[in-house]
């Protein structure tokens, strides 16, 4: 009995010793101990998402990648496999579980080593939460006690969601919804049970167990999952064996990107930064909700594209990229192994020369298929000399291609074409005329060529792509469409540069006196000079500053009329968009909305509209329906007037929005009567030929020495700009006779903006367009008209080929007829007569 007693009382001693410690530790450590309360109101890292208009999944950006879960959304036998594995009497203990210590404490001193950890779930979320992985005693310490209190804080199925969406699972993926994209592509309700065995046996080491870069133990660690699984009762015996027979799948899966437009992305993502700050920007899970159209900018970039390999094609064939053996050619095997390691640059794939014969060559890519490439893919390929000079027509493969040379091929959509990366830049962008929404954006040919966004970033002269905007301010003061404006060559030099600058026309044709509209239609560069000569230099900055051109970029001199100032894609596709929507000037934007992680907007647009607040719906044009919608004035009213934003201000007229838009369409079909002999075709004659419809316009642009070609143009649901040029400023475009099929162009010499710029607007609006109805044009309140006389330009009563109608503003048309024996001396009675003859 004593000894019983000693007995009892040494126990007594220990465990009021162990309390003590317990208590002495739990103080030594209360002051760090952090607040668990914060678990109530956590927010989970997630990435920075950017979206289309239409939800497509543009670029994902932050280091962490996670899909938040609610616990009913994670399949139940995810969660079983996660009990199984790391915790199964999870919902038995109070955080901390003393069976599964004694275990381990056994195992441990049976085996000398810790086979068996005793960290349950809950201790696992405090510790991804709260502490560090040092294996110290004072963080164990630590971590049991948090353990305890977020129990208290938190039912069980909370803590089991905060650990499925916490844990670290490898490859940067946190949580189980980012490993089911990560290992598999799938969400994470398509999972079989092997897969998701395989993830559930990741947490223990999420390094040494990967399936992608240790698949073999991967395989290993997912069978005792499944086994434990068999064990607790969560799957059968036939499940657990149909599962372990389950070949290994994971590879790695990237973000589901829907849509591929990095340079509005990219936009996006310094905009979030600038704003946010970049640890939130990249840690809190925004989604932002750009402007772009997902159909809208794959046409763009497709037409971008083309028009580039269509420039570049016409110079000549530059050579192989390297070649990959000269001497004893290696097995297809090792070629193809090689070509692997080379990265595609947008549609151009990688390839060698195997043989060529007669006029085909065949070639091997990085999928070591052996392909053939025939003539049509071939001919285009003269010789590269300079950007004005090409090779001789090539007359078999043999003039081009040699055996072991590395080189790029595409497929063109007809057949397997033998191609190069494009020296050449480009940039395009639309916008909605009726609020500015940015509808596409390309900044360049290749992102992972180059980051530089030439829409919003290269400043490039503007060429002939400011005479609407000359023309513009002429008729704001006296001039009418039918002004006559003398096309010949300029005797007053303008010395304001130095130098006696004598501007010329392209070609160097004068015609005489000459109508506006048609000035306007064949970009004649003298009749531009005297119509700002009669404007006035300050007159005409002050016109393009209202367009939303920066003043400090305009040029005080007359070099201005012919477009000598260097502006931004983005600031011409704006400033197009005033005669588009009847002459308001609407700021571009790209952001449409913010939401956070939990689908709350927490920043909306708040455009500028191109209405008046006052304006009824009859008065509302069709240029304020959104591009494809239905036209009719409920529409108009829901789209305009029935929001409640910012009203853009009216820097025009609409009348001289409508004769300008008017004078554009002149630039794509021309004018007069071709079987009368008198028809005469504008600069943009090709756009007529393909898209085939009369509500479009726009204008081309050209810079001395072809450095810079532009189209711009639009429609009333669309404006969009393209620039195609060098980033070297000093390299000229060139010229050539020839066209990508090697033969001779109808349109020959130097590269203009109707020949570079031209055709890839021409294909992005016929595709933009294309089974959308034609917008009928009516004229607005104030506009009338009047038969004239082509020649004079005054009123006539001739219904014949020498006469037409001419719109005009209410009080502008000519009074006068043209009497039968009117002679050229008299031409000019009726227009102004300030410097018309210099």
């Amino acid at each position: 009995m004593k000894w019983l007693k000693r007995l009892v009382i040494a126990l007594f001693s220990l465990a009021l010793l162990g309390v003590g410690a317990i208590v002495a530790a739990y103080f030594y450590v209360l002051p760090d101990l952090p607040d668990v309360s914060t678990l109530k109101t956590v927010q989970l890292q997630t990435p920075l998402r950017i979206y289309s208009s239409d939800g497509k999944l543009i670029s994902q950006f932050g280091e962490k990648r996670r899909i938040p879960l609610k616990l009913e959304e994670v399949p139940k036998p995810l969660l079983q496999a996660f009990l199984a594995t790391e915790d199964a009497r999870f919902y038995e203990h109070n955080g901390i579980d003393p069976v599964g210590v004694v275990r381990a404490a056994i195992v441990m001193l049976t085996t000398g080593e810790k086979k068996q950890g005793a960290s349950t779930i809950t201790m696992q979320v405090a510790r991804n939460f709260f502490l560090t992985r040092d294996k110290t005693i004072i963080r164990k310490v630590k971590e049991i006690f948090i353990s305890y209190h977020i129990e208290q804080l938190l039912t069980k199925d909370e803590i089991l969601e905060l650990y499925v969406n916490r844990i670290y699972l490898g490859q940067r993926a946190y949580g189980v919804g980012a490993a089911a994209q990560v290992y598999f592509g799938k969400n994470v309700q398509d999972l079989t049970l092997a897969e998701m065995g395989m993830i559930a046996g990741l947490p223990k080491a999420p390094s040494t167990l990967n399936p992608i870069t240790s698949p073999s133990r991967a395989l290993a660690r997912r069978n005792t999952v499944l086994m434990r699984m068999n064990e607790v009762g969560y799957i059968s015996k036939a499940e657990y064996n149909a599962a372990i027979q389950e070949p290994l799948v994971a590879k790695y899966h990237g973000a589901e990107i829907d849509l591929y437009a990095p340079y509005i992305s990219e936009m996006a993502r310094d905009y979030m930064v600038q704003k946010y700050g970049e640890e939130a920007a990249y840690t809190n899970g925004y989604n932002v909700y750009t402007t772009v159209s997902s159909e809208l900018q794959l046409l763009a970039q497709q037409a971008l594209r083309n028009n580039v390999y269509a420039y570049d094609e016409r110079h000549g064939y530059r050579g192989p990229a390297a070649v990959m053996w000269t001497d004893a050619k290696p097995d297809n095997a090792q070629l193809a192994a090689e070509l692997a390691k080379i990265a595609p640059v947008q549609e151009l794939q990688p390839a060698v020369v195997l043989s060529i014969d007669g006029q085909q060559a065949k070639v091997l890519t990085a999928k070591g298929e052996p392909q053939i490439i025939k003539w049509d893919g071939l001919k285009w390929a003269r010789k590269f000399i300079t950007d004005k000079r090409q090779g001789s027509v090539p007359k078999s493969a043999s003039d081009i291609l040699n055996i072991g040379e590395r080189i790029w091929i595409r497929d063109n959509g007809e057949y397997l074409q033998l191609s190069q990366v494009p020296e050449v830049a480009s940039a395009t962008v639309s916008l909605d005329p009726q609020n500015g929404a940015i509808r596409s954006l390309v900044g360049g040919y290749s992102f992972s060529q180059s980051q530089y966004n030439r829409v919003t970033q290269a400043k490039r002269q503007l060429g002939s792509n400011i005479k609407p905007f000359i023309y513009a301010a002429g008729l704001e003061k006296d001039y009418t469409l039918a002004t006559l404006i003398n096309n010949a060559p300029i005797n007053k030099p303008d010395i304001s540069q130095g130098t006696a600058w004598r501007p010329k026309n392209s070609p160097d044709i004068y015609g005489g006196p000459t109508r506006l509209r048609v000035g306007l239609a064949q970009s004649i560069n003298v009749m531009s000079v005297r119509a700002m000569r009669h404007t006035g230099l300050d007159a005409a900055i002050a016109e393009l500053t209202k367009f939303g051109f920066d003043p400090n970029d305009l040029p005080r001199n007359e070099s201005l009329a012919l477009g000598s100032p260097s502006v931004t894609p983005l600031q011409v596709a704006t400033a197009f968009n005033v005669f588009a929507n009847g002459g308001f000037l609407v700021e571009p934007y790209y952001i449409d909305r913010v939401e956070d992680s939990f689908g709350n907007v927490i920043e909306e647009a708040n455009p500028t509209l191109a209405c008046k607040p006052s304006a009824s719906v009859e008065q509302t044009s069709v240029a304020s329906l959104e591009y494809g919608a239905e036209q009719s004035a409920d529409s108009a009213e829901a789209n305009c007037f029935g929001q409640t934003g910012r009203y853009a201000k009216q820097i025009i007229s609409e009348q001289t929005a409508f004769l300008i838009t008017d004078a554009l369409k002149s630039v794509i079909w021309g004018g007069g009567d071709w079987s009368k002999g008198t028809g005469w075709q504008g600069t943009a004659w090709r756009a007529a030929q393909l898209i085939k419809r009369h509500d479009i316009a726009g204008k081309t642009g050209t810079t001395n020495e072809s450095r810079d070609t532009w189209f711009s143009g639009f429609n009333p649901t669309l404006t969009s700009t393209f620039w195609v040029g060098f980033d070297d400023h000093g390299r000229q475009l060139g010229r050539t006779a020839w066209n990508a099929n090697g033969e001779k162009d109808q349109i020959t010499g130097t590269e203009a903006g109707a020949k570079t710029a031209g055709p890839g607007w021409n294909e992005f609006m016929n595709n933009v367009l294309k089974g959308k109805p034609e917008v009928i044009a009516v004229p607005p309140e104030g506009i009338v008209s009047v038969r004239i006389d082509l020649a004079t330009g005054k009123l006539t009563r001739k219904t014949d080929y020498t006469s037409a109608f001419e719109y005009f503003i209410s009080g502008t048309e000519p009074k006068e007829y043209i009497s039968e024996n009117q002679d050229e001396g008299n031409l000019f009675n009726d227009a102004p007569t300030d410097d018309l003859f210099q």
